[in-house]
């Protein structure tokens, strides 16, 4: 009788360890600015919902650095801030607030996502690395100085669009903060492809992923390529499993952008069908 107690004992045991260890999910602020709630408000629903922490957007950097501090005494961590940045055949220019924002968030371990658009380069063209590698290696450098982490954000319709594209110019850019993030619904917007091949090839460069419900086919509107993570056809599961069996620690980031409904109902079902799939 005492070692059937002992073994569901074991057994709850590994099941919590094996629970304890599925990944944080972080919130993008495109999916919670719940009306009538100021920033420290919308921090404490992401928080009592389970979210590990934020991604938010470049702005004010004093308003970045209190948010920033903001999420740590909840418990919180600011993963990433997204930031553009234009490249054309002599420069990459990035906000004015740039150098600032980065100063403003030293300490904590914030990745710094670009998305690069170009009116003198076409999307993907291998033409502009030269001009971007020079410009990155020294964006790479200042972010270091502040302890933190680059990351190409490939987004639809910017000179980075794909994945691969991102990690064509990272490896040039060969800085050991500076690194990918595989954007799920960006990937499907451009066709998706062979996701393991480039994996296994790259899976050292990538420091961030995000994900969302998504149902892919012959609409590829942003409309059924992000979703909340209960609804859609595509196994986003999956996807993070296999990220993880490769190593993959996270950041992993839920992307709202234009969804619809109440903000604060679209983070708990996400919430509750991240947890369902992948354990607490």
């Amino acid at each position: 009788m005492r070692q059937r107690w002992m073994a569901g004992c074991m057994a709850a045991i590994a099941a919590a360890s094996t629970a304890a260890a599925a990944p944080g999910l972080t919130a993008m602020d495109t999916g919670f600015g719940i009306p009538n709630l100021v920033t420290t408000q919308r921090l404490d629903v992401v928080r009592e919902l389970g979210y590990s922490g934020i991604a938010w957007t470049l702005g004010d950097p004093v308003v970045t650095k209190d948010t920033a501090n903001d999420c740590e005494i909840r418990g919180l961590r600011m993963t990433s801030i997204y930031c553009g940045a234009v490249l054309s055949a002599t420069s990459l220019v990035t906000d004015a607030r740039f150098d600032a924002t980065l100063a403003s968030l030293k300490g904590h371990d914030t990745i710094v996502w670009l998305h690069i658009t170009s009116k003198d380069y076409p999307k993907s063209s291998e033409e502009g690395d030269p001009v971007a590698v020079m410009f990155l290696r020294q964006i790479a450098e200042r972010a270091a100085a502040s302890g933190l982490t680059v990351s190409i954000y490939p987004h639809h319709g910017d000179w980075t669009e794909r994945f691969e594209d991102a990690i064509r110019v990272a490896k040039k850019v060969a800085k050991p903060n500076f690194g990918v993030t595989f954007n799920l619904c960006h990937w499907l917007r451009a066709g998706g492809g062979n996701l393991d091949a480039r994996l296994d090839e790259s899976i050292a460069l990538v420091n961030c992923v995000t994900v969302n419900g998504a149902t892919p086919g012959t609409d590829m509107s942003w409309g059924a390529l992000i979703q909340t993570l209960d609804k859609g056809t595509y196994d986003w599961a999956a996807l993070v499993r296999n990220f993880q069996r490769r190593g993959f620690p996270g950041p992993f980031c839920l992307q709202l952008y234009g969804v619809g409904g109440d903000k604060r109902d679209n983070l708990k079902r996400s919430i509750e069908a991240w947890k369902t799939a992948l354990g607490p």
